[in-house]
């Protein structure tokens, strides 16, 4: 009776892996680091978080930032090069919340995450403000190290991982859709890791 209920149980955990790891994905236990380009060292202190385009301006630094509501999500995540991790902890503030201190004008449909070394990706605002979105500091309650984006990066968990932007500087809201640094070079415009967005 025990060894059928172990084999239950492990059947129920492959089911449930295999519902959420999206196709053409492998589940890992690492956390592989992927960077285009230099990491950037960064004191956290100086950082600036400049919100531009069609919003009313404004300047979060570190301070600010830290002040914002604060929450913990456990969320998988999937790269685009084939690898999943699943329950990973971030803490940080929700876009959702982040909402609640932005004045947007109407026109805006997309944002453009700019980052510290230069790169950039698009979103649109619904996914910006998708659901476990945030601007996170903290990865398994401990600050983010910087080659896995700290001290601030933005989580995107329901697209692929490129999306969620290292190192970020600044969002840029716009009135329509342009590509930043991968999308220009040929991956997809949204990235769904469940639809397989991988390239355009």
């Amino acid at each position: 009776m025990l060894a059928l209920v172990v084999m239950r149980r492990e059947s129920l955990e492959t089911e449930l892996n295999d519902s959420r790891v999206p196709s053409g994905q492998s589940v890992t236990d690492n956390f592989p680091v992927l960077t285009y380009g230099p990491t950037p060292s960064l004191d956290k202190d100086n950082i600036e978080i400049k919100i531009t385009g069609l919003v009313a301006p404004k300047v979060f630094g570190w301070e600010q930032i830290k002040e914002l509501p604060q929450t913990t999500i456990c969320k998988d995540f999937h790269c685009v090069t084939h690898w999943s991790k699943l329950d990973v902890s971030w803490t940080g503030t929700l876009t959702r919340d982040l909402l609640t201190y932005l004045e947007i004008a109407e026109e805006a449909t997309h944002v453009m995450l700019h980052c510290y070394g230069g790169y950039t990706t698009n979103l649109s605002l619904e996914d910006f403000f998708g659901e476990g979105c945030m601007l996170a500091h903290a990865l398994e309650g401990q600050d983010i190290p910087s080659e896995h984006g700290g001290p601030l990066r933005v989580i995107i968990p329901h697209l692929y991982a490129w999306k969620s932007a290292k190192w970020l500087s600044g969002i840029e809201f716009m009135a329509k859709d342009k590509p930043g640094f991968w999308e220009r070079n040929g991956y997809h415009m949204r990235g769904d890791p469940f639809q397989e967005e991988r390239f355009s």
